[in-house]
């Protein structure tokens, strides 16, 4: 993945397995923060990237943009990634541009909220939630699959 430096600009190549940690800008040496909002998801490629790099728990909000659920749950989906920085990272998966990676996490319903732990499904729940419960969705399932 590639995060700019909010100091000199710099873009930074960041390994997947390292998005939720504190970095460092190649160019100035500032302090690149974890992660902590939802990451848009281009491609199924770039989804499995991240969702089997990962070394922490993965929140997917499948959504689409028509969808006035989706809508009224993303500023909760916002609130949980910050709230999960350094713990988790958070994807989001428009089920319209990207209608195969829906159908493989059997998408029937949206939003729908799934969480994966090296990239298997450990929960998954159709709905809006306050951001307060999917931390501890991503907590209680990270908690149960624990190595």
């Amino acid at each position: 993945m590639i995060r700019s430096c909010s100091v000199c600009g710099r873009k930074n190549r960041v390994p997947v397995q390292h998005l939720h940690q504190e970095g460092r800008c190649g160019a100035c040496q500032t302090l690149l923060p974890a992660q902590d909002a939802p990451i848009e998801v281009a491609s199924a490629e770039e989804f499995d990237a991240i969702a089997g790099g990962a070394r922490v728990p993965v929140l997917v909000d499948f959504w689409a943009a028509w969808c006035a659920p989706c809508r009224a749950a993303a500023p909760e989906v916002k609130r949980a990634a910050h709230e999960l920085r350094g713990q988790a990272l958070v994807l989001k998966v428009d089920t319209e541009a990207l209608p195969a990676l829906a159908a493989r996490y059997h998408v029937r319903s949206i939003p729908q909220l799934t969480v994966l732990v090296r990239g298997r499904v450990a929960a998954s729940d159709a709905g809006v939630a306050p951001a307060r419960e999917l931390v501890a969705r991503v907590k209680r399932a990270a908690a149960e699959h624990a190595a």
